[in-house]
């Protein structure tokens, strides 16, 4: 932006989720959704000399488990709509109020649409509109998804929706700058999200599907249509940020290393091991009954997508992949027991034996052998070998193991078809095999 005010986008690509770090212009910083680890928001305020005096809340967040308090406890104050309710220190803010931060101004719009309780922030300087914080009522080419809270709130969310973004359209003049939390790649995203760096009001105006729907009730049945599933974590975690998570620091918890004995103990009370280690690794051999999810931007979305976030975790890591950044994804979407870490050399040293799940190049698949698809919805109608049956990863788990033949899972790289393929091991299945080729590929050799 031009002049003194000065937005820093803080991305999480695996959410596909973005936080922002304001200059206000008098050596503070106000950071508008955080999520739960601090230190990328203190690193940045640090590299700018900035101090992080203000945290603004848009909404009670689903995806991720919020970081205000952890801003808070170095000295940050916080506001947050009224309507959330929130059980720890803040200021409720309502629609109209005006809290001045450092040398600029920040007004709240009420947004319900996303989540009932939800707000934008429009940051002005010299009373001049600049930023809209918008959350996830408003972002570039559509909305955030309106059926988090209960199905009996889905319609009467979504034509808020409508009324809020049109709202935004009419009051808000065009240069005003769209600064989005949620956005292309989140599972919080209603249908299609485009994302082209900074929007602008007056760059979305002739384009934005609350402007160019014919009516209100053609928004909503177009909005309604395009939801796909969502991570089933994302039901737990409003509660989690209303009453406020525990504060960790930046001094998240080490893994406590685990031997066998300690191993079997935790899964007799209920506990799982997964194991992060890259997918070969984990075809070549593993323990058995645990379940794949490679260390990448996406641990975290599957690790609560096909788990409980009460279940005891035991993790699997070689020694060259990051723990504190399988930590962080961790806690961040509310997985407070990690109950340790196993090392693989430790258990074949107890004689204990591995399991193993073959890979396969598609010129090498049985064409006797059916595929399971466990990609999207939106994917699997994208494009799909003819004849493949098609479970998503999210939905795997509820299909009673007969109705699932023995079959090559692919999802298009291996990573979430190897997670499929632990997960029905686990359950009974045998003679699998993964493939890390896509549909285009697998279909040239059947």
């Amino acid at each position: 932006m031009e002049g003194t005010v000065q937005i820093t986008p803080i991305a999480d690509p695996g959410l596909g989720n973005t936080s922002y770090l304001v200059d206000l212009g008098d050596g503070s910083a106000l950071v508008v959704d955080p999520e739960r680890d601090p230190r990328p928001y203190l690193e940045a305020a640090k590299q700018r000399h900035l101090k992080i005096r203000h945290v603004a809340e848009t909404h009670l967040h689903a995806d991720f488990v919020s970081g205000a308090r952890e801003l808070i406890a170095v000295g940050a104050s916080l506001i947050a709509p009224a309507a959330a309710k929130l059980a720890y220190p803040h200021t409720p803010v309502e629609d109209g109020a005006r809290v001045a931060m450092g040398d600029l101004q920040i007004t709240v719009v009420e947004t319900p649409g996303h989540t009932p309780e939800h707000v934008a922030y429009l940051l002005a300087d010299d009373d001049r509109p600049r930023a809209l914080f918008s959350g996830g009522t408003l972002m570039e080419g559509g909305v955030a998804r309106t059926d988090l809270i209960s199905p009996d709130l889905t319609v009467p969310l979504t034509r808020s929706a409508y009324r809020s973004v049109r709202r935004l359209f009419d009051e808000l003049p065009d240069e005003v700058e769209l600064h989005p939390t949620h956005g292309a790649g989140s599972f919080c995203s209603a249908g299609t999200v485009s994302e082209t760096g900074v929007a602008t009001i007056g760059g979305q105006r002739l384009t934005h599907p609350a402007l160019v729907a014919a009516s209100e009730e053609a928004f909503v049945t177009a909005v309604l249509g395009g939801l796909g599933t969502f991570p089933s974590y994302f039901l737990t975690l409003r509660p989690i940020n209303q009453a406020g998570p525990i504060v960790y620091g930046v001094d998240l918890p080490a893994l406590k290393p685990l031997g066998v004995d300690a191993l079997d103990a935790v899964r007799a009370a209920g506990g799982t091991i997964v194991d992060a280690r890259p997918l070969a690794r984990f075809g070549k051999g593993h323990i058995p009954g645990s379940i794949s999810n490679e260390l990448r931007d996406q641990f975290g979305t599957w690790l609560g997508w096909v788990l409980k976030a009460d279940t005891p975790v035991v993790i699997v890591l070689d020694a060259d992949q990051d723990e504190r950044a399988l930590v962080r994804q961790a806690l961040n979407v509310g997985f407070e027991n990690l109950a340790g870490r196993i090392d693989l050399d430790g258990w074949i040293a107890a004689g204990r034996a591995l399991n193993s799940i073959d890979i396969v190049d598609a010129a090498h698949i049985d064409p006797t052998v059916p595929i399971l698809d466990i990609r999207q919805q939106n994917e699997y109608e994208a494009g799909h070998v003819k004849d493949a049956m098609h479970v998503e990863l999210g939905a795997l788990t509820l299909i009673p193991t007969e109705e699932l033949p023995p079959a090559v899972v692919h999802c298009g790289h291996g990573q979430r078809a190897m997670t499929a393929a632990s997960l029905l091991a686990r359950s009974g299945v045998e003679a699998l095999a993964v493939t890390t080729a896509g549909p285009e590929e697998i279909a040239r050799y059947r």
